[in-house]
């Protein structure tokens, strides 16, 4: 096989584990945004992200990163399995009068990832924090919202693991 694929693009080289695993968490507040815009449920989104997302080459959007199934799978089953534990947290950490209802529903799908992770225990709270920001500068290069992420994501992760700081 060469190194070009059936739409044409050079592979440099296969991503690595962590590349994986930040495109698992950008995938995991995708379908959760989707969970919610469309009304549909874990599995069936999974399952179109596992279709159509995971290794994806295209013409339009080019290669999508296959991202870490596992940890796709960890994420989004913790944040719809724990939500209302992963929001009252996030509602603890937003100020009173912008509760996580009112919040846009893209933060809202990242804080509920985010949460998930901070939850389950399996990655350090620093390392979530970092790389859900860098989600958050996927999805807003040019606003303020990154820094509110880290800032929430801070606060989220003191309540959930305070032995980690």
């Amino acid at each position: 096989m060469t190194d070009e694929d059936a739409g044409g693009n050079a592979h440099l080289k296969p991503p690595s584990k962590r590349e994986m695993r930040s495109a698992a968490r950008l995938y995991a507040v995708q379908a959760l945004y989707q969970m919610e815009a469309a009304d549909m449920t874990v599995d069936k989104v999974r399952r179109q992200f596992y279709d159509h997302f995971f290794g994806l080459v295209t013409e339009e959007e080019g290669e999508f990163i296959d991202g870490d199934s596992d940890l796709f799978h960890e994420i989004t089953e913790i944040a719809v399995n724990d939500q209302a534990k992963i929001d009252q947290m996030t509602n603890r950490a937003l100020v009173a009068k912008w509760p996580i209802a009112r919040i846009d529903s893209t933060l809202r799908a990242l804080f509920r990832a985010a949460g998930a992770e901070l939850v389950s225990d399996r990655t350090p709270p620093k390392v979530v924090i970092s790389e859900f920001v860098d989600v958050a500068k996927a999805f807003y290069p040019e606003g303020r919202e990154p820094k509110f992420v880290n800032a929430v994501l801070d606060h989220m992760a003191r309540e959930a693991r305070p032995e980690a700081f």
